[in-house]
C-alpha cells in the first residue's frame, strides 16, 4: 500500500500494471484522443512483494505521530519538545512507548518526574505508529473513498 502522484498512476494504467478501483468524479486527464479518469485507487495487476518498512523513531515522527501536541496540555502554539514519560535517570528508554511530544512549559514542570508523580495526565497513551498513520500527513486528508481500503471503517 502506498500513495502515488497522479503521473505515476497514469502510467501504471496505461503499461497495464494496474487497474482502476476508484476515479474522483468530475475529474479527466485528457489528451487529443484519449481522456482518463482522475486516478483515487489503483490495485497492481501483479503482487509485488514490498519489504515492512518500520517507521523510524526519530524526533520529527514523534511530533508527527502527536500531531504537533503538547500531549499534557493540547497546545500546538508554543515551541515542542520530546520528554520521556519515564525520565532517563528512572530507567525510561527511547522507544515510541516512552516519548511524547511537550511544550517548553509543560516540559520543565513535569522535570525529573512521572506524569503521575507530576500530576500531569496524559492526553494519549503513546504508542508506535504504522504506515496507514502517516498517509494522511503524506497527502494532506484522507479520501472518504480511501477508508474502506485502510481499514478506517
Amino acid at each position: 500500500m502506498s500513495v502515488v502522484n497522479v503521473k505515476k498512476a497514469i502510467a501504471l494504467l496505461f503499461l497495464g500494471k494496474a487497474e482502476m478501483i476508484e476515479a474522483h468524479t468530475g475529474q479527466m486527464i485528457r489528451s487529443v484522443s484519449l481522456a482518463i479518469p482522475y486516478p483515487s485507487i489503483l490495485r497492481l495487476s501483479v503482487y509485488v512483494k514490498v519489504p515492512y518498512k518500520r517507521i523510524i523513531l526519530s524526533r520529527k515522527n514523534i511530533l508527527r505521530r502527536d500531531a504537533h501536541r503538547c500531549q499534557f496540555c493540547g497546545r500546538s502554539d508554543l515551541p515542542l519538545t520530546v520528554d520521556h514519560i519515564v525520565p532517563i535517570s528512572r530507567g525510561g528508554e527511547d522507544s515510541w512507548e516512552n516519548l511524547v511530544c511537550a511544550c517548553v512549559v509543560c516540559n520543565n514542570r513535569k522535570g525529573d518526574r512521572t506524569p503521575e508523580e507530576a500530576l500531569m495526565p496524559l492526553r494519549r497513551k503513546p504508542m508506535r505508529p504504522n504506515h496507514v498513520t502517516f498517509i494522511r500527513h503524506v497527502v494532506g486528508s484522507l479520501d472518504e473513498r480511501w477508508k474502506p481500503y485502510l481499514f478506517l471503517n
